[in-house]
């Protein structure tokens, strides 16, 4: 495929997934915390599976990177108020403060960028990395609170529940996205190789999310699995 084409149809798709919740939250169909939740865990595997639309060439990485910096330019322009955007504000902030897009969201998308270009198809650390990110942190969130449980001994925020949703569902899509890749002939191994380093990764993830900092699990889980994906790869 035209990689031109690649781009737009990556667009259109990762926009669209962006705009249905922002639709769905300011409804009141479904609650701010959630929709920002599916936000997280869905624009990212979707924006990695389109990467298998581009052609090898030296500019595919960077044409692709472009979704993520123009979604996180719309999040910096609603998050300073320069763009009015009610909908995008409650799908993605918690308490309907547009302040709150300058953290969570804005940390995701300057992830992504930085992993597109660095990481690329060249190496499953970039996409298990984000996956971690999407998939883990996402899902974290959503169990914890639905879930009671017990809290963490070392950080009274975070529970059982919510860093098992966080191994389980970080694991779970890294390993169904390096799975497409390997199925694809992207990465040469058999997915049998990536079992172990994903097991050890998504565990250090979920103890990297349980630590008590706020508003920077994006950095943190990323910087993880971006340390251990070295060591494996």
């Amino acid at each position: 495929m035209n990689n031109l084409l690649a781009l737009v149809i990556t667009f259109v798709i990762a926009l669209a997934w962006l705009r249905l919740m922002d639709f769905f939250a300011h409804r009141g169909w479904i609650e701010s915390r959630l929709s920002r939740k599916l936000i997280h865990i869905g624009t990212g595997p979707i924006f990695v599976l389109c990467w298998l639309l581009f052609k090898d060439s030296t500019q595919a990485r960077w044409m692709a990177a472009l979704v993520p910096f123009a979604i996180t330019l719309q999040f910096v322009l609603v998050g300073m108020g320069v763009i009015k955007d009610e909908a995008a504000v409650q799908a993605m902030s918690r308490t309907g403060d547009r302040r709150e897009i300058l953290r969570g969201p804005l940390y995701y998308g300057i992830v992504f960028i930085i992993m597109t270009v660095i990481y690329w198809k060249d190496s499953p650390t970039g996409i298990i990395a984000l996956m971690l990110m999407c998939g883990g942190d996402g899902l974290a969130e959503v169990l914890g609170r639905r879930f009671h449980s017990a809290p963490l001994p070392w950080n009274a925020n975070k529970t059982v529940m919510g860093s098992f949703g966080m191994f389980i569902g970080g694991l779970g899509l890294a390993a169904f996205i390096v799975g497409v890749y390997v199925c694809a002939g992207v990465f040469a191994a058999p997915f049998l190789y990536y079992l172990t380093p994903l097991l050890i990764i998504a565990a250090a993830g979920m103890l990297v999310e349980s630590l008590p900092v706020k508003d920077v699990d994006n950095l943190t889980v990323t910087l993880a699995a971006v340390v251990l994906g070295a060591l494996f790869f």
